[in-house]
């Protein structure tokens, strides 16, 4: 991965009102001479493990490998890292940032809920003060992740604007930093938005590939034969590549959100579909979900997480470049890969996560058994206890749960 000033090949930048440019100037200062401290390094793993679950696990998938008769199936266990996701590898490094500069309020958008719930915690661990933006849809299907970002001691802003999604929930938290910059820092949640953020956070989610490496070293005295991982804006897939772009024998493999099918429009696939095309939105240019005028599109797929409009420029370039293949499972390939994953492995992935593994179940049966795979799970799938509910059709359970979740509304 090549960068110069800001820009993966043709993608990147930071196309900001002129207001922003001298904060995110100072967060770049801040970020590179934290990154040059060896020091930095050392004691964000130390956080990382005595305050998270790091390393997390590489479980074999003994059952799986054995249902699907072909390549030998390991999952990358983020859904076991503290609040349950990969998000914390994130924000626990933003929060020592954070503490260097010496501000003390944090700002975030979320739309699965897991980075609110992550920033949340950070701020509690701090002693900051955070806002969470988070699109009124999202706050719906979410509603666990609110309570718990609420119970955090953070304000959770629904936002009602345009889609009512992450990208509104997004260009609401860039307008309150807009106005409160000299105090606030915004917790970009993912690998996009404008220079450095892209760089940043794919940065300390490295963690999680430099773990896999050294794991698989250590389980398998080799490297996997490929890598599948969910890709939204795309921070843990680019986590878990990260350590393997110059292993080329290593094969990348990013999931999309196929939706109800990319022939449907209802999808959110930017780079596995033909209906992105590159833009300028949001600080930085990438692939957008937009129309022959630039206008946004309005995106979907049953996994919040994964209905963003854009894509990290990193992984724009690694497409065009062929370093990373990029597809699309479709909601109801995602559902079935939840039930097959519960049933025969007593794991439960976030519907964001069960992206990757659909798409590495239907290569699975037809690779060698000598052949290796790695999927990332993202995250746990407790937050989508609703919408996984709705989709398997359990009434009474669904009704259950809906009666408690007004149960936690009205306190």
């Amino acid at each position: 991965m090549t960068r110069k000033s800001g820009y993966y090949g043709r993608f990147g930048g930071a196309f900001v009102p002129e207001i922003l440019i001298a904060t995110l100037r100072q967060l770049e200062k801040e970020f590179y001479e934290a990154k040059s401290d060896p020091n930095f390094w050392s004691e964000y793993t130390s956080l990382m493990s005595t305050y998270s679950c790091r390393p997390t696990p590489l479980t074999l998938a003994e059952n799986l490998t054995h249902y699907f008769g072909g390549a030998k199936i390991y999952i990358k266990r983020e859904d076991l890292n503290h609040t349950g996701a990969h998000k914390a590898n994130n924000v626990m490094g933003q929060g020592l940032l954070v503490r260097r500069m010496g501000k003390k309020r944090v700002i975030a958008e979320t739309g699965a809920g897991q980075h609110g719930v992550a920033v949340a915690t950070m701020a509690a661990r701090f002693g900051l003060e955070c806002t969470i933006y988070m699109g009124e849809v999202d706050v719906e299907r979410q509603r666990p992740n609110v309570f718990w970002m609420e119970q955090l001691g953070a304000t959770v802003v629904p936002v009602k604007d345009g889609s009512r999604t992450l990208k509104d929930a997004i260009n609401e938290a860039m307008r309150d930093w807009s106005a409160s910059m000299e105090t606030t820092h915004y917790v970009l949640g993912t690998a996009c938005g404008p220079h450095p953020f892209p760089e940043m956070v794919t940065y300390f989610q490295s963690i999680i590939g430099q773990e896999l490496k050294e794991q698989m070293l250590q389980r398998e005295g080799r490297l996997p034969d490929r890598i599948y991982a969910c890709v939204g804006g795309g921070s843990n897939a680019l986590g878990i590549f990260s350590a393997f772009f110059d292993d080329q024998q290593v094969e990348l493999h990013g999931v999309e959100a196929g939706g109800k099918g990319l022939e449907s429009g209802h999808h959110a696939a930017r780079l596995s579909s033909a209906d992105a095309r590159v833009g300028v939105a949001q600080g930085y240019k990438t692939f957008f979900l937009q129309d022959e005028e630039g206008q946004m599109k309005e995106t979907y797929s049953v996994a919040a997480g994964l209905d963003y409009i854009g894509v990290s420029p990193i992984l724009a370039n690694l497409r065009e470049t062929g370093r990373v293949q990029f597809h699309a499972a479709t909601d109801h390939e995602v559902i079935e890969a939840v039930r097959l994953t519960m049933k025969k492995e007593g794991i439960i992935p976030a519907l964001e996560s069960a992206h990757a593994f659909a798409y590495a179940f239907r290569e699975a049966p037809t690779l060698s058994k000598d052949t290796i795979v790695v999927i990332n799970q993202s995250g746990r799938g407790d937050k989508d206890i609703f919408t996984i509910a709705d989709a398997l059709e359990d009434k009474q359970w669904k009704e259950f749960i809906i009666k408690k979740a007004r149960g936690y509304e009205s306190h």
